[in-house]
């Protein structure tokens, strides 16, 4: 069966969609590389470095907010489809998946070691594989 309607769409568009896509596309491949270098430079430089560290995550991410600190290492598909608001916080180990849109939720607290896998509610707690609300804040 041949489809008399062929997606012309670039594989960005695809995934910006939410559709299927190939990762391996040329445009999709220099932006994670993108991503790979901002990580690694942020993941290796001096920990006190707090004002350096802020630029380049400004620079990474679509978005990052005032008073808002991640401790690395960390690690991101892309990065600019992240959003990060102020006064967020995130301990070592923030790995963010971000091939669809990411924000960090009003006034929520995620636990460590949880996977969040849809999106959760403002002013809440949430832990565990997946994320799950335990308790209203």
């Amino acid at each position: 069966m041949t489809n008399s309607h062929p997606d012309e769409r670039s594989m960005r568009e695809r995934m910006l969609a939410g559709d299927l896509y190939l990762a391996d596309d040329p445009q999709l491949a220099a932006e994670s590389d993108r991503a790979y270098r901002f990580t690694h430079r942020i993941n290796t430089m001096d920990p006190t470095a707090y004002e350096e560290r802020r630029a380049l995550l400004r620079e990474l991410f679509g978005a990052f907010g005032d008073d808002s600190e991640i401790r690395p290492p960390l690690q991101v598909d892309y990065g600019y489809r992240t959003t990060i608001g102020a006064r967020t916080f995130a301990n070592f180990g923030f790995v963010c998946l971000d091939v669809a849109e990411v924000t960090i939720g009003a006034n929520t607290v995620v636990g460590a070691g949880a996977i969040v896998t849809k999106d959760l509610p403002a002013n809440v707690v949430a832990v565990g594989n997946p994320a799950r609300v335990v308790r209203e804040i």
